[in-house]
Order: C-alpha cells, then sequence, then structure tokens
C-alpha cells in the first residue's frame, strides 16, 4: 500500500483534486490507466471511466473496449466509450495517425467535461448516473512517459518550457501518477493481482514516441545506467528555472509593455536593447505567434511604418509604427490601430466604419462634406493605418501650405474633450492624409492632373 499512500501525497502536495471532486479518467485499458483506476478506488474518489475505442487494430481494439466496460463492473462505476474512426480523420485533416488519435481524443474528453455529450449508453442526459459536476480529467501520464517527452522536445527544437516535461495540471487536467515509474506501476499490478491488456502497437517503433521509448532510452541507459533518475532531476531543475525565468521576464514585459485597449505598445529600440530572442517570443507567442517569427519581429524593426507580420492563425497582427510595435486584433472594431490593405472595401472600428473605393477621376462627385475623403491615389501608399490621434501630430489642413498640430487643429475646430477623444487619423507612410470627418491633408488633394481617387466615406 506504500504506493497508494505516495500518489495521494502527491495529489495534496500539487493541490491536484479533493476527495469530493468528481473525476473522469481516461482509461485505454493498458497498465498505467489499470493501476490509476485502482488507486483512484482504494483513495475513495468518485470517478468515471472514458474509454476511446480508435478502431485501428480490429478485434484488439474491440476486446480493449469490452476489457474496459469489465472495469466499470468491477468498481461499480460507469463507463463512456466512443468509438472513432481514426484513419478517416486522420486523413482528412491530413495529420498522423497518433496526431488524430490525440485530437480526437482530447475533444471527446472536453466535451465530457464540458457536459455537451447527448448519449450514454443509449440514457438520455437526465437518466444517466453522471449528475454530478466532472471537475477533472485524470490521465495514467508516468515519469517514464515525462522523460520521453523530455527527449522528443529536446531533439524536435524548444524553448525552456519544452524541457519542463509534462504539467502535474493543466486546467481541469490532472495527471496524478506522474512520479511513479513504469516498472513501479508494472510491480502495484503485480502485486494487486490486476488483469491489463497490452496494447501490441506499442512495440513498433515507427511511432516517434515508441522508437524513444524502445531503442534511443535503452541505447543511452547501457552508457548511462542512471539515465532516467537523471533525467527526471533534470525536469525538477528546469521546472525551478523556468520559475526563476518567470519572474525576471514578467518584470521586464511589465516595464516594456504599454496596454491600450485590446493591443499592446512596444517601444522598438528598447526592445533591442535587450538583444534577447528569449524575450521577444515571451512578448510574442501569447497572442499565437511562433518562434519561428522571432527572425522576422526583428526584421520588422528595420522596416518601414505600416509594415507588418500576422499571426499563423491570422487573429493578430505585430505593426511596426514609426518607433513601436503594435500588437493588435486583426479587424477588430475594439483595436486602436488598424491596418488597412488596398483590397479592403469597408474597415469597422470603436466609432463608426469607412468605406473605401478607387474610382476614375472623371467620375468623382466633388462635394464638400467632410465624411467624405477625396484623395489623390498617386501619392497614397498602402497599407493605410487607422489610428486615433496623438499629442504631437500635425497634418497640411486643406487650404493650407503649412503644417499645423492636430491638437491646435481640433482646438479651433472649437471640439469639446469627448469629441476629440473620438477623432481618428488616417495614415499613408507616415504622413496624415485624414482627420476622419474633419480635413484632408492639402498634399493628397485632387489636382487637374489626378487620374485615379481613393474615396473614402465615414459613417458613424
Amino acid at each position: 500500500m506504500q504506493l497508494l499512500s505516495r500518489f495521494q501525497q502527491y495529489i495534496q502536495q500539487h493541490h491536484l483534486f479533493q476527495t469530493k471532486d468528481q473525476l473522469l479518467l481516461a482509461v485505454s485499458g493498458g497498465v498505467d490507466s489499470v493501476v490509476l483506476a485502482d488507486l483512484c478506488h482504494k483513495a475513495g474518489n468518485q470517478f468515471i471511466i472514458a474509454h476511446c475505442n480508435f478502431q485501428l487494430r480490429g478485434e484488439e481494439s474491440d476486446a480493449d473496449e469490452l476489457f474496459v466496460r469489465s472495469l466499470g463492473e468491477k468498481y461499480k462505476v460507469e463507463v463512456l466509450v466512443k468509438k472513432f474512426d481514426t484513419k478517416e480523420y486522420a486523413a482528412t485533416n491530413k495529420l498522423s495517425i497518433q496526431e488524430a488519435a490525440r485530437a480526437l481524443r482530447y475533444m471527446w474528453f472536453e466535451e465530457l467535461v464540458n457536459g455537451q455529450w447527448s448519449m450514454v449508453n443509449g440514457q438520455s442526459p437526465g437518466e444517466a448516473h453522471h449528475s454530478s459536476l466532472i471537475t477533472h480529467l485524470l490521465t495514467a501520464h508516468h515519469a517514464d512517459d515525462n522523460i520521453e517527452t523530455l527527449l522528443m522536445n529536446f531533439f524536435r527544437g524548444t524553448g525552456l518550457h519544452g524541457l519542463t516535461g509534462i504539467p502535474a495540471a493543466n486546467g481541469h487536467i490532472k495527471r496524478p501518477l506522474l512520479s511513479f515509474t513504469k516498472q513501479e506501476l508494472l510491480d502495484y499490478a503485480t502485486a494487486e493481482g490486476l488483469q491489463f491488456r497490452e496494447d501490441s502497437s506499442n512495440q513498433s517503433s515507427k511511432y516517434t514516441r515508441n522508437f524513444f521509448r524502445n531503442e534511443i532510452i535503452p541505447a543511452i541507459e547501457k552508457v548511462y545506467p542512471q539515465v532516467k533518475t537523471n533525467l527526471t532531476d533534470n525536469i525538477n531543475r528546469f521546472l525551478e528555472i523556468e520559475q526563476l525565468y518567470k519572474l525576471s521576464t514578467q518584470a521586464i514585459i511589465k516595464k516594456l509593455c504599454r496596454i491600450k485597449g485590446k493591443e499592446i505598445h512596444i517601444p522598438v529600440k528598447q526592445l533591442l536593447q535587450y538583444n534577447n530572442k528569449a524575450l521577444i517570443y515571451e512578448i510574442i507567442h501569447p497572442y499565437g505567434f511562433s518562434e519561428k517569427q522571432i527572425d522576422e519581429v526583428l526584421k520588422l524593426a528595420e522596416s518601414d511604418s505600416g509594415k507588418y507580420i500576422d499571426s499563423p492563425a491570422f487573429h493578430y497582427r505585430i505593426i511596426k509604427h514609426r518607433h513601436w510595435f503594435i500588437i493588435s486584433p486583426v479587424q477588430s472594431a475594439e483595436s486602436v490601430t488598424l491596418i488597412i490593405e488596398e483590397n479592403d472595401e469597408r474597415v469597422l472600428f470603436e466609432d463608426g466604419h469607412l468605406l473605401c473605393r478607387k474610382i476614375d477621376a472623371s467620375k468623382v462627385d466633388l462635394n464638400s462634406s467632410n465624411t467624405i475623403a477625396l484623395l489623390d491615389a498617386k501619392g497614397i501608399t498602402f497599407p493605410l493605418l487607422l489610428r486615433k490621434w496623438k499629442t504631437g501630430d500635425y497634418f497640411y489642413p486643406l487650404g493650407m501650405k503649412k503644417k499645423k498640430k492636430v491638437a491646435r487643429f481640433l482646438i479651433d475646430a472649437k471640439l469639446s474633450k469627448p469629441q476629440k477623444e473620438k477623432v481618428w487619423v488616417l495614415e499613408s507612410n507616415r504622413k496624415i492624409i485624414w482627420v476622419v470627418g474633419h480635413r484632408i491633408d492639402d498634399r493628397f488633394k485632387l489636382i487637374p492632373s489626378t487620374k485615379d481617387v481613393l474615396q473614402i466615406s465615414y459613417t458613424v
């Protein structure tokens, strides 16, 4: 029973869950998950078993399912089973079988934890036994899995976080077996007379994890017999180092980054003075940017104002604006700075929207409305920047040959403070071409030689 005591201590030490919590156990039928179920039972935890049948090994997969159902009868708990067409999902989404199985598994687990499943063993949600809310998903990852993950991350290429292995807790996902080796779990199963299923695919080294497990680690053990212990110690060291690293980077980020609405503004010169790619990564990765884009950020620092890079999912972009980087949601009405490309026809922003179109000068309907800007397209460079005006901005108001500060222009226009706060400017290549809804810049007015006109209409 020593392992049970250590199991309970680990849960308490890492504050994983409480005895009264309703748990969902991911059980494949292998020794790891069987031991997890037995320990939870002996510890007095309330749990439901979830089993994925990926239908990859024919009768063997179906036999695994039957075995897991028998565990439900043994422990008198509910067993939820879902069959997946894993091969089809992998082909459709261009994933490896391992990647597809992982994605399907966790998508289903999320549905279960969030209470979104519709039928369980032929029962409606109201008839089923899971009236208690599931608060935690438990997986049977152990110390050997942690070591394999560390090595895979290291050889694949990773930052410091990748060397910290598998976290004991990640949101509602908890891993209470991380302190136990595979051998300890096997010894426990033998001592307690537990039956379990052997997955024949675990013997195949065609899968990356199995290759590390079956070939790489045993080869290293011939030279360094204590390699598993040493790597586990390294994981703990890296976790401690990461804590210090986070404290340091968070202090610098707090000093550098200025939050403006939904945007983050970072002074380029100050950021580059640190000469540290890790710092750049820590700033950009919460917004969906990858480690591979760090060099793009460095190139952006040397680019002209208005240039930008997108995150892979295109939810955020980093805009170079004069001496600043601006991390901004893509075309969000709540953004303080928006990019307008040449083919953008409608742009939403906090105080209204713009309609843009390019027309032939001969078809222009001249008007005196301040809500419509008629600009000589020849002198305009895309992308345009739409942003709130700020102190120091200036332009050449239509009809004037001298520049004037936007602040003075708004005072002369007798705008109230609330009205001034809602004034936006449109920039092209660092030049303000329009104080939106008020006056265009004289340098971009229509002249007799104008051929193409950029017409921009402002509507509140």
